[in-house]
């Protein structure tokens, strides 16, 4: 007896197991694998020329913006922590720490430390308190201000519970830190860099991400305001896409960054900080992949149309490969926002269908399939990666040409929409502690992972309220959104007075 049930890509698909789907679309794509070091992993081509992409499109928004590149070192002597409390205090047990500088051999024949640092080093959890110590040395007069400075690097935190790019031991990311003479300069820094990060999530990665202001219990150590942007996977959990800190006066106290104003009196500087990482690229695997593999939207893949030759019989192979190599010079030509078209011919000894599904798999957004009867007819036969898998329409090859790009922007904007219509789909606005309870408790026993969404709520703005039904349910505020304006109302666990709705869901 057969089952009736549809072939797809990925075993098993989202309905039936959301976290191991997640990982089968990381796998057969080719993403990344787990290292041999417990929690790291091993982001492979396919996996790194997606977050070069990402990196490309940042570094180029940092650099319209006024920022400079720099390098801090990887180790932090554990006397920079401490100089600010809460910051050492929000990261100490995540904390990587150095505590010897040699190997020797022991009678077992076993390599064991053998010399001790006069100060134990802390492998980078953040970088606040390295860069505080040069601001304070490079920083003398209101001429120096603003200094903009951003960092690409890799972080370590210890980890107890890892996930391929959405949380391991080491990640890549960016850090920004500056410097200004006001507070009102860092607040608008702030902010704009925000706008930066919801902005390539919006055009770029097609995430429609919700912007807003971090609690008192969620906010950044030792910042004074924390805001972040916020997307819905398709678990209906949400992923903090980046985060931008105000950090006041805070680290420039703890670590005397001070500059002269025009006046001839010292101050302290105000200073900010705003990171992402390569947990976008987790991002876009749960946003819009589906059960047969990852889908990449045309901003961010690095391959926008695969050639697959189809070369059954011999006497037309040469004919055939002569064809689609010289349709790939033609499409190379074509332009795609801000890059040329990247067009791969695939002339490996497969399959025909095994070539089409492991590109399927890597998400590439065109994959046309290229025989003797498409070149007699002057045709090619394409497939969008946003619609099904099957769904082949031909086309006269120069008119494919010419419309390439303009398809390659409809997949853009179909995977924008329908992350975006998925999302409202899922917010609800609930008044109730008994509704509340019920949107967050799992409905499908079979999948538990799968649940709720975003509730929109209101909230007395207790932190005890928080702790409990993030002990209760798993569920935290995830910000405070800037798109809703004041309302009085009644807290939805407490009952008490409340001011604003917020934002309450699962998260990564």
């Amino acid at each position: 007896m057969t089952s009736s049930k549809a072939k797809t890509g990925i075993t098993p698909t989202r309905k039936e197991n959301y976290p191991d789907w997640y990982l089968e679309v990381i796998r057969a794509a080719d993403l990344a694998e787990h290292s041999p070091v417990k929690g790291c992993m091993i982001i492979k081509p396919w996996g790194y020329a997606i977050w070069e992409r990402i990196q490309f499109l940042f570094d180029r928004a940092f650099k319209e913006t006024g920022h400079q590149n720099a390098y801090f070192p990887l180790f932090i002597p554990l006397s920079f922590l401490e100089k600010e409390a809460s910051h050492v205090e929000g990261f100490a047990k995540e904390c990587a720490v150095v505590t010897h500088h040699r190997l020797e051999t022991n009678k077992e024949g076993k390599l064991v430390p053998a010399a001790p640092l006069e100060e134990p080093l802390i492998v980078r959890p953040t970088s606040e308190t390295m860069v505080g110590e040069c601001f304070a040395k490079w920083i003398h007069s209101y001429r120096d201000l603003p200094l903009l400075l951003n960092q690409w690097a890799n972080i370590v935190r210890w980890e107890m519970r890892t996930r391929l790019f959405l949380r391991t031991t080491e990640f890549l990311w960016q850090e920004g830190h500056t410097a200004h003479a006001t507070k009102e300069e860092a607040m608008e820094e702030t902010l704009k860099m925000l706008d930066v990060y919801a902005n390539i999530g919006k055009e770029y990665l097609a995430i429609p991400f919700i912007k807003g202001e971090k609690t008192e219990s969620e906010r950044f150590p030792g910042a004074v305001s924390t805001f972040t942007i916020e997307g819905m996977m398709q678990d209906r959990k949400a992923l903090q896409g980046g985060t931008s800190h105000f950090l006041g006066q805070n680290f420039s106290k703890a670590s005397n960054i001070k500059f002269r104003d025009k006046d001839g009196e010292e101050k302290f500087c105000w200073t900010t900080s705003w990171g992402s990482t390569t947990r976008l690229v987790g991002a876009l695997v749960m946003v819009h992949s589906d059960d047969d593999g990852l889908v990449l939207p045309p901003q961010i893949t690095p391959v926008h149309v695969v050639i697959i030759p189809i070369l059954h019989q011999e006497e037309t192979k040469e004919k055939v490969l002569q064809f689609c190599r010289k349709l790939q010079g033609e499409l190379k030509e074509r332009q795609f926002a801000d890059r040329p078209l990247s067009v791969q011919i695939d002339e490996r000894e497969l399959r025909g269908g095994e070539k089409s599904w492991s590109w399927i798999k890597k998400g590439v957004p065109i994959r046309l399939e290229i025989g003797p009867r498409d070149i007699a007819q002057g045709e090619v036969t394409y497939y969008r990666r946003d619609f099904p898998v099957k769904e082949g329409k031909a086309m006269k090859k120069s008119e494919f040409i010419q419309k390439v790009d303009a398809i390659l922007e409809e997949i853009q904007t179909n995977l924008y929409e329908k992350a975006l219509s998925f999302r409202e789909e899922n917010i609800r606005e609930i008044d109730t502690k008994e509704e509340f309870y019920s949107f967050f408790t799992p409905q499908n026993k079979e999948n538990p992972e799968i649940h709720g969404g975003f509730a929109l709520a209101h909230w007395c703005e207790d932190p005890k309220i928080e702790e409990k039904v993030k002990e209760d349910l798993g569920v935290t505020i995830r910000c405070i959104p800037f798109d809703t304006t004041e309302e009085k109302g009644k807290c939805v666990i407490s009952g008490r007075p409340s001011r604003r709705k917020v934002i309450f869901a699962k998260a990564y």
